[in-house]
């Protein structure tokens, strides 16, 4: 197909403003999906027409009929040449993406002076160009924000006239590393002060989507335990100010290639997280917090622990993964050197990269090499994926474990299509419920030249019981692993059909699996956690020979018999 010949959402010449507005129905973007290639992987047979009329449905139905879905796969945490400790160009990471069979991509450059001053600018003109030359991926601008008084968050609006004017705003008033407001040791003199603005930033977000500035604006947390300076109440905080852009979580952060044996050296931890706790780290965190486990996050793998805690509120907080992408593993490129009386505080941006043929320091995988979102939308485009994402309809693989994944929760009584990811189901006291789980198995080598295979899938559940009085809380003790199913030696696309019962109060339901190359009890114990992610040794995490993929919770209202 040439360039003229594309269709109408893939033409160039189309602004992403014009294409989006009402998106191109699932229905037709079915039609086209061999233009994605692998990255789809579909829920489903074809779908009805409009998701408004699947929505209005879900309102009347009590089990729900939520749509079927295509996913689109992502990353939400890419460096390039505008940020200050990274080296590659727009075209080399949009590439990349493409190759690795990315749908959507958000820069996100770290705030800094030459940024804030220059370089977010000059890098709005360079997506552009790059939504031009890639019609078939969706790009978007964000921002890595140092959050006062604490690590880090992902911001990204939709395109639209004002998205680099808001996020350079954001940028100026907000960011904690800019204005000084970095200190958020407990007890400390300006701890309040700056957490209070980080809260202050976010509702400002929501205002300039509340009043039309952008379309839409997201927020995520990355690499929230990473230095531990992410403390619970914060991110309940950040969170409460805001639901509908603060949406969740890195579960598992980049820099997944930090450890390959004898590649960065005898401590390196997958995700760098090789830190020792520090003033600044929140001190109710146990030493093991400042770990992954598989490559994820202790407050996402740790079974009946953070992200459980946040879930078990009743409150959708999602999770995500990316690459974090600064400086690729065995990548043979280095950062240009700079001419005569610049730098990057008088430019926004580094000079060109430079091939020297011999590998290069690094710990990150390209764009979609390693790892993968995947998010669950009706309609092809920006507001589309950024939709889907805020419903939570993601679920996020490593090493392209799978090729899909549809999870509906339905009433056995019910003949619709039940619930998926993010989603909410009300039922009776005693209810029989059925969780469908449809796996498509990986059909082809990933990039390291193997076939992965799935070798478990467990589910998760726990209970729902509303607000915590300590906004400190990490634990859901009435969280654990409820059943594990062997899949070994399964192939191509198969359907789990797990039995639940409703009791008398509220619930949700998780999955995790694993190619079960790597697992041991969870931090909280066997009891809780049988066949759970564990550590590495510093320095022997090989990412591909330990991979994972988790989902986003189904929640479960109980009515009375």
């Amino acid at each position: 197909m040439t360039e003229q010949q594309l269709p109408t959402w893939a033409d160039p010449s189309v602004s992403p403003a014009d294409l989006d507005p009402q998106g191109v129905s699932r229905r037709g973007l079915l039609r086209r999906a061999g233009l994605f290639g692998a990255a789809f992987a579909l829920g489903g047979a074809a779908v009805p027409a409009a998701a408004s009329s699947a929505s209005a449905a879900s309102d009347r139905r009590p089990g729900g009929d939520d749509p079927r879905l295509a996913y689109l796969v992502g990353d939400h945490h890419i460096h390039s040449v505008y940020s200050h400790d990274a080296k590659y160009t727009f075209s080399q990471l949009a590439a990349a993406g493409a190759k690795y069979g990315l749908d959507w991509m958000v820069f996100t450059e770290h705030s800094n002076f030459g940024h804030a001053k220059y370089g977010a600018r000059l890098e709005h003109e360079e997506i552009l160009s790059a939504r031009a030359e890639n019609p078939r991926q969706l790009i978007f601008q964000g921002l890595e924000w140092y959050i006062p008084a604490a690590e880090h968050c992902t911001v990204f609006t939709a395109p639209g006239p004002n998205e680099v004017d808001v996020l350079t705003r954001f940028e100026s008033a907000y960011d904690g590393k800019l204005l000084g407001y970095t200190e958020g040791a407990a007890g400390a003199a300006d701890t309040a002060r700056n957490e209070a603005h980080a809260v202050k930033a976010i509702q400002w977000l929501a205002e300039q989507r509340r009043t039309g500035q952008v379309d839409d604006v997201l927020v995520l947390a990355n690499h929230p335990l990473r230095l531990g300076i992410d403390s619970p109440h914060e991110m309940r905080a950040w969170r409460d100010a805001a639901p509908e852009i603060m949406i969740g979580m890195e579960g598992a952060p980049g820099a997944q290639g930090a450890a390959i044996p004898g590649w960065r050296g005898a401590t390196s931890m997958r995700g760098e997280y090789e830190n020792k706790p520090s003033a600044q780290s929140w001190p109710g965190y146990p030493a093991e917090a400042f770990l992954t486990y598989g490559g994820f996050d202790w407050a996402t793998a740790t079974v009946g622990g953070l992200w459980d805690s946040m879930l078990a509120e009743g409150r959708l907080f999602s999770i995500t993964t990316n690459s974090d992408a600064h400086r690729i593993v065995f990548d043979t490129w280095k950062n240009g050197d700079w001419p005569a009386g610049q730098n990057f505080d008088n430019t926004g941006r580094l000079p060109d990269p430079v091939d020297t043929t011999s590998p290069q320091p690094g710990s990150d995988f390209w764009p979609g090499q390693f790892s993968r979102t995947h998010v669950g939308v009706t309609r092809y485009g920006y507001r589309a994926v950024m939709a889907g994402l805020r419903a939570g309809r993601v679920w996020l693989d490593h090493g392209h474990l799978l090729d899909g994944l549809d999870v509906r929760l339905k009433r056995d009584c019910d003949f619709g299509r039940g619930v998926t990811l993010g989603g909410r189901l009300r039922v009776r006291k005693g209810e029989k419920l059925t969780l469908y789980v449809t796996v498509t198995t990986a059909s082809r080598p990933n990039a390291q030249g193997i076939v992965p295979e799935l070798a478990h899938v467990d589910v998760i559940r726990g209970a729902v019981r509303g607000p915590v009085a300590d906004r400190d809380v990490w634990r859901a003790p009435d969280t654990k692993v409820v059943q594990t199913r062997d899949v070994s030696g399964r192939k191509g696309t198969y359907t789990l059909r797990i039995p639940l019962t409703a009791g008398s109060e509220p619930f949700y339901v998780r999955l995790r699996g694993s190619d079960g190359k790597r697992h041991g009890a969870g931090y909280l114990g066997a009891s809780v956690d049988p066949h759970g992610p564990i550590p590495h040794e510093p320095g022997n995490g090989d990412p591909w020979a330990d991979t994972w993929f988790y989902s986003n919770p189904v929640f479960v209202d109980v009515t009375g018999a």
